[in-house]
């Protein structure tokens, strides 16, 4: 982990407290031991920093604790704040976040000058109005990984892109949370949280999706170890996907093969017609790509583009 850094000068009397003013190690607090939270705990508590205390209230969230955080004591949400005297980590779901925030604020539980953070990709700033109003400083800090929340997850952490929306004042504090941690800060602007949490949404969860819909149909064409077949081929399309960009679709799609996807959306309407409408979004999707991208010439996308269609598969359906 990178080394903190070095405390700057004390603020002139009166003025507002920097960031740099927070304590080099720092008293840190965790309300929500979910998968995300348990983790990050864990990898502050492994650079030196303070876990005083964490919530835990279900089976499965009070075991992550124990196996992460075991030096935390359980607490309740509202004595995980107090206690968090530097920083409150919020790692719940999006949809509990604003209510989490304003019922910590209004019980008087969070104090001025304490930073408070949640780890929510989709909300901002906005989400923690209630906590700057009492005085506390937000920060939005969002990892871009896939937590299990085992100790397998903190190898992942080293070199992860960190989405940060920060007051400008805070800056130098959140780049420095996000080099503690092993990472690397990506600045979001608030407007822009829900664009990229949904592009993170769209490739990662949607992904494990395509996959698992690809291992089905492959259990349905007699293949009885999809993930054999699956695993170098998807390895090497996200590798060029990642490296070339769009020259690296390949398959009957990018090649204007009409016949051949029409042979696919026919036999998926027969053996799995809950696949046909997600092939024929990801198909269009592909065709408008490779035809933008200069892999697939107008003239042999017609054919194509009429299969695509869908109102022969619809009948058919």
């Amino acid at each position: 982990m990178s080394a903190p850094l070095r405390p700057r000068p004390a603020a002139p009397r009166g003025a507002a407290v920097p960031p740099a003013a927070t304590p080099r190690l720092l008293t840190v607090g965790v309300v929500g031991s979910g998968r995300v939270g348990t983790v990050l705990g864990a990898a502050l508590a492994a650079a030196g920093h303070r876990v005083v205390a964490v919530t835990a209230g279900s089976g499965a969230s009070r075991a992550r604790a124990a196996l992460l955080l075991p030096d935390a004591p359980r607490r309740s949400a509202a004595a995980v704040a107090r206690a968090a005297t530097d920083l409150l980590l919020v790692a719940v779901p999006d949809d509990a976040l604003a209510g989490v925030v304003a019922a910590l604020a209004d019980g008087g539980a969070l104090r001025p000058g304490q930073v408070v953070a949640h780890t929510s990709g989709a909300h901002g700033l906005a989400v923690l109005a209630p906590a700057a109003a009492a005085g506390a400083r937000p920060l939005a800090l969002h990892p871009a990984m896939t937590f299990t929340g085992t100790p397998d997850d903190l190898a992942r952490l080293a070199g992860i892109s960190y989405g940060v929306t920060a007051p400008a004042e805070l800056r130098p504090l959140a780049a420095r949370l996000v080099a503690d941690l092993g990472g690397v800060p990506e600045w979001v602007g608030e407007a822009d949280r829900p664009l990229y949490h949904a592009a993170l949404a769209h490739g990662a969860n949607h992904l494990v999706t395509l996959v698992n819909e690809a291992a089905d149909r492959l259990r349905d064409a007699g293949v009885a170890q999809p993930e054999k077949v699956l695993a170098p081929l998807l390895r090497a399309a996200l590798e060029n996907a990642l490296r070339l960009g769009d020259d690296a679709l390949t398959g009957p799609v990018s090649r204007g093969d009409a016949g051949t996807v029409e042979r696919h959306l026919a036999r998926l309407a027969a053996t799995a017609p809950e696949s046909v409408a997600p092939y024929l979004a990801l198909a269009r999707r592909t065709a408008d790509r490779a035809i933008a991208a200069g892999r697939l010439r107008p003239v042999d996308a017609e054919s194509l583009l009429g299969v695509l269609a869908g109102d022969r598969r619809e009948v058919a359906a």
